[in-house]
């Protein structure tokens, strides 16, 4: 993914935490019954309604909390394509590029309204947020060995593409 064009912002403020995003009630159920309830507390009507290439737009501390997986799982499997904003968890940030959710740190991510319309270009050094206005943020460079992570689909994509079939235990 180089650019991805008009994807719809969700707006979540600061401080989302890993139980918000998979409910520890739902954990035994596996991702597909913990997806239904990503960020049922904050909004309700988020699962139902995302839809695959839509983005994330958050506050401070994406992430913070434990240290499940299943907090990026959810995001995508419901097809989030990014979260953008200003700070991440270590934990969550590595475990949402293992997974293939791309995250972008953006100082400015909380400029971004809920239910616009915005593009993210991957090209040159950093990535660089478009919104319908024309106006753009400017986000922090991404190592490009975790852009590959995105692009394979997460890291055991990646490891089966670079090790190929005679690993299928991958």
């Amino acid at each position: 993914m180089n650019t991805l064009r008009n994807a719809r912002v969700w707006a979540v403020g600061a401080d989302i935490d890993t139980d918000q995003l998979a409910p520890g009630a739902y954990m035994k159920l596996g991702l597909e019954g913990i997806a239904p309830h990503c960020l049922e507390v904050v909004r309700p009507e988020f699962a139902a309604e995302v839809r695959p290439g839509d983005v994330i737009a958050a506050g401070a501390n994406f992430g913070i909390g434990s240290s499940r997986e299943q907090a990026a799982g959810a995001l995508v499997r419901l097809g989030v394509r990014a979260v953008i904003a200003p700070s991440f968890s270590g934990l969550y940030f590595r475990n949402a590029f293992n997974l293939g959710l791309l995250l972008v740190t953006c100082a400015d991510a909380e400029l971004l309204r809920d239910g616009e319309s915005v593009s993210l270009s991957l090209e040159g050094t950093s990535p660089v947020v478009q919104r319908a206005d024309g106006h753009t943020l400017e986000c922090e460079p991404i190592p490009p060995f975790l852009l590959d992570m995105v692009a394979a689909g997460g890291l055991l994509n990646q490891l089966r593409g670079r090790f190929g079939k005679a690993h299928k235990e991958l």
